[in-house]
């Protein structure tokens, strides 16, 4: 579904992975309303059309919906050919597609026979993230499955946009982090100083430490090596995606590269326990997107607030 805008070209374009629910769908939202064109990416085209469909009812016309599986190269080739046709350039890119890496048990993130606020009524940020970190399981096949959506869909979808970032007169990639992802989340102070060094971190070393991870868990290594133990694939994800922002960034001092942390937000991944609304969440994000140009890059912002990766 293309639709019908008609763009000058001194129109903005952006393109939100992960956007036809939750925090993804609000971004969506304010981009468009800020006069943005936003390109809404879904695996699911029902649920994308749906989306698009949602958000034109609520006046906002210039959304289209394409369809987008991160970690599917020819879903990333046809997205990039339609991008390139459509517009000839892309100016915002904000990588919001995610997965847990973990597995949910009884409670299914998708269960609405309880509101967050029932649920979680008089529990404060610790009491509802104890509750959602004992409310799933650790698995390796779950921690593999994370870090080729939250590491390498991310990286394969950057690497197929970037031409048309670079076409941009201000191109913009914004990575959706997590706090979960600061380098304080491994206990080997050796690999934290190393991929804390991003003078001399590589993307090849970034594959072998991902290896390495994966292969420690196997071995049921993690708290021996001072891997992360609860929510351990995401994590990892997430550090190194940190890292791979901050490599990107260096390399491309032409565009403005950040990480952002949205918060604790109330989303099915959350199982709906985060104490912000996707609304807030998404402004979080909104606002490193919209950043002044010349702004900082290869930045972690914590709830729209530049801070440290560790």
């Amino acid at each position: 579904m293309e639709g019908a805008i008609q763009n000058p070209s001194s129109t903005r374009i952006a393109v939100v992975t992960g956007g036809n629910r939750g925090i993804g769908l609000e971004v969506c939202r304010q981009l468009a309303g800020a006069g943005i064109t936003v390109v809404l990416t879904a695996r699911d085209e029902k649920r994308g059309i749906a989306a698009v469909e949602k958000l034109g009812e609520a006046g906002l016309s210039d959304v289209i919906f394409h369809q987008l599986e991160i970690t599917d190269a020819p879903s990333i080739a046809r997205l990039a050919d339609f991008l390139k046709t459509r517009f000839g350039k892309l100016d915002i890119l904000v990588n919001n597609a995610a997965i847990g890496g973990v597995e949910y048990g009884a409670e299914d993130p998708a269960d609405s026979s309880l509101t967050s606020e029932e649920k979680f009524n008089g529990m404060d940020r610790n009491q509802r993230l104890e509750w959602f970190v004992n409310s799933v399981r650790d698995t390796y096949d779950a921690a593999r499955e994370g870090l080729q959506t939250n590491y390498y869909g991310i990286k394969h979808v950057i690497e197929a946009l970037l031409p048309l970032l670079q076409a941009s007169s201000d191109g913009r990639i914004v990575n959706v982090s997590s706090e979960w992802g600061l380098l304080r989340q491994i206990n080997n102070e050796e690999l934290k100083k190393e991929l804390n060094d991003v003078e001399k971190l590589t993307e090849e070393r970034l594959d072998e430490v991902l290896t390495t991870y994966l292969n420690d868990f196997k071995a049921g290594k993690l708290e021996e090596r001072g891997w992360p133990l609860h929510f351990s694939g995401y994590k990892v994800s997430k550090v190194t995606m940190n890292a791979y922002t901050r490599i990107l960034a260096r390399r491309h001092p032409e565009l403005r590269i950040n990480c952002a942390h949205p918060g604790y937000v109330n989303t099915d991944m959350t199982i709906h326990s985060g104490p912000l609304t996707p609304e807030e969440g998404a402004s979080n994000l909104v606002k490193v997107a919209l950043l002044p140009e010349g702004g900082p890059t290869g930045a972690f912002f914590d709830h729209g607030q530049e801070a440290p990766f560790l």
